[in-house]
């Protein structure tokens, strides 16, 4: 914390220095190039060495100047009562830095050729006095106006970066409250299924659907404070899910995988498979009798990753609508993707060619190292 406030310190007055140079080079380059041009013998490193110290003289000076600035405001309604302050403080630079400028010309001499009746420090200062107070005033104002500026930009990324903040705190409370929506679901609908076992006395099955809900739990406690996961480490968790159904459906699940090996470590919303999985279980085939089948597709399209999941079930209504529908997941998981991705994303639930439902995610393609 000391380092730095101390590195801070050091980058601030070498900004100001450099600064100040710069003007200093600015201000003396025409002055030679202009004595060159009209034969004047005048050497160069006199004339840039006096313009720069020249104007190097300011340096010490700003920071009483912006210190003033901040004190004794000169924006708002008190700016009349801050004159009062900045008046005197003008009048003061202004002294110190003539002074500053009359030795500097009385030491390096940068005009020495064109000689002066004056060469003793008292009479060229106070002759000179006057006049630089009238060339200091907007050297004065640009120091104020320049640190008013700094100073709003300040202001302005500091409120940017709050509420940024603010934006992704509440993108996460919105999330963990999502997922504490979804996890129960998920949870009581396996819990039932253990129980629907035991009372058929299939005790090894529910031995080993506990166990697998046991990994299940597991992995998701592991990967719960974060939002997005590889695509691999997602279909770990969903092949984990699955095989707790496929005890459940027995020889009637089918489950088919077709995964782009370049969508392997493609970033996806944590869990954001499983309530599409388990819906597509649920409505596609879990309330008959007969065979189905669900599948998970991945592929890069158009630079975006492109995630299917698919069944062969009866299929949805004409008129069915994901507003109108009862799902708490597919709910759920639009708004997971728009709170995520905002309008950077496709989120499609359609009859599929040849029965059935898929539901089809596009977002975009960031892969994780």
């Amino acid at each position: 914390m000391a380092n730095d406030f101390v590195n801070a310190y050091w980058r601030r007055w070498v900004a100001i220095v450099a600064a100040w140079a710069a003007l200093g080079v600015i201000y003396a380059g025409p002055i030679y190039f202009e004595m060159r041009a009209a034969g004047h013998g005048h050497t160069a490193w006199r004339i840039f060495s006096w313009g720069i110290l020249t104007w190097l003289s300011w340096a010490p000076l700003t920071p009483v100047i912006v210190w003033v600035a901040r004190r004794y405001s000169l924006v708002g309604g008190a700016w009349k009562r801050s004159l009062l302050a900045h008046l005197p403080t003008f009048l003061l630079t202004s002294a110190i830095n003539t002074a500053a400028a009359t030795a500097i010309t009385l030491t390096i001499q940068p005009f020495d050729s064109m000689g002066s009746s004056v060469t003793t420090f008292w009479p060229r200062y106070l002759s000179r006095l006057p006049s630089s107070f009238a060339s200091d005033l907007p050297v004065y104002g640009a120091v104020i106006g320049i640190y008013y500026a700094l100073d709003f930009y300040r202001k302005y990324r500091e409120r940017e970066f709050l509420a940024s903040r603010l934006e992704a705190q509440l993108a996460q409370a919105q999330l963990d409250s999502l997922r504490m929506q979804l996890h129960p679901h998920f949870l009581f609908n396996t819990l039932n299924n253990i129980v629907g076992l035991v009372r058929d006395q299939k005790n090894q099955a529910a031995v080993s659907m506990l166990v697998g809900l046991s990994d299940l739990l597991r992995q998701t406690l592991d990967h719960s404070a974060r939002q997005e996961v590889q695509l691999r480490e997602e279909l770990n968790f969903i092949k984990l899910y699955l095989s707790i159904q496929e005890m459940r459906f027995s020889d009637r699940l089918e489950i088919k995988f077709d995964i782009d090996p370049a969508t392997t470590k493609a970033l996806v919303p944590n869990l954001i498979l499983q309530p599409l999985t388990e819906n597509a279980l649920r409505h596609g085939f879990g309330r008959s009798a007969n065979s189905g089948l669900v599948g998970i597709s991945s592929a890069v399209e158009d630079g975006h990753l492109r995630l299917t999941v698919y069944d062969n079930g009866a299929g949805l209504p004409d008129d069915w609508q994901l507003k109108g529908s009862e799902g708490i997941g597919l709910a759920n998981t639009a708004a997971r993707l728009q709170q995520l991705y905002d309008d950077n994303h496709q989120f499609d639930i359609r009859n599929r060619d040849g029965g059935g439902v898929e539901v089809v995610i596009v977002m975009p393609l960031r892969i994780s190292s």
